[in-house]
């Protein structure tokens, strides 16, 4: 994605402060947000949707929204675009949740079960791919803007690294949250120079590692 959602590495946005003892929820509707996620993803939907799902925020609801809002607005967006729930339907017990903040939630009656179980979303195994790139090889990432949802960070495009590690193949994350398959590809940790990334801003010896795709990336041409 292009949008506001990609914001790695972006400026603007204030220094880094860490919560002193944050508590692991700060209200209880996190937590229940959280159990809706482990109860639907690898059942309804899988992760790479999970995340993609996000995107679909609009970028100023997506600014001003929590952690655990993202997270209930993707569990809200997959559920309805997968057939389980309609927007009517979630309007509709909203608007009671409003008038009756104590209403019994329970359902009634029987309800065909559309879930898969996580056998269902891993489908076939991830056999063993040959890599096309080594360790200390020099790549250069796509110059790439894709309209869909991409694990390539938009400020690492078009940039140039070095194979550190070379990982085991994983399900590739652009199709896999469109439904358009598995599509397993060997995953590289490339080492990239910090001012390579962002200038002579940057600190002189920094680096810094981003796993990557196969697809991302092509040879280094000297």
């Amino acid at each position: 994605m292009n949008g506001v959602h990609d914001m790695g590495g972006m400026h603007g946005f204030g220094p880094v402060e860490p919560e002193v003892d944050e508590p692991l929820f700060h209200a209880e509707w996190e937590a229940r947000v959280r159990a809706m996620m482990y109860a639907t993803v690898g059942r309804v939907f899988n992760l790479d949707e999970f995340r993609y799902g996000i995107e679909q925020m609009p970028p100023a609801d997506y600014l001003r929204s929590s952690y655990f809002e993202r997270w209930l607005a993707t569990v809200e967006y997959n559920l309805i675009e997968k057939g389980v729930l309609t927007g009517a339907e979630l309007d509709a017990r909203t608007a009671l949740l409003h008038e009756q903040p104590d209403a019994d939630l329970s359902s009634s009656g029987s309800v065909e079960n559309p879930w898969q179980t996580a056998e269902d979303m891993a489908g076939p195994p991830v056999h063993e791919i040959t890599p096309r790139f080594a360790v200390g090889d020099a790549v250069v990432t796509l110059n790439q803007h894709p309209t869909g949802h991409t694990r390539l960070p938009r400020y690492t495009r078009g940039k140039r690294g070095v194979i550190h590690l070379v990982h085991g193949p994983e399900v590739f994350a652009d199709t896999n949250a469109h439904g358009l398959g598995r599509n397993p590809q060997v995953v590289y940790s490339v080492r990239f120079a910090a001012r390579e990334l962002w200038g002579d801003a940057a600190e002189p010896d920094g680096t810094l590692n981003i796993d990557l795709w196969e697809s991302y990336l092509e040879p280094a041409r000297d």
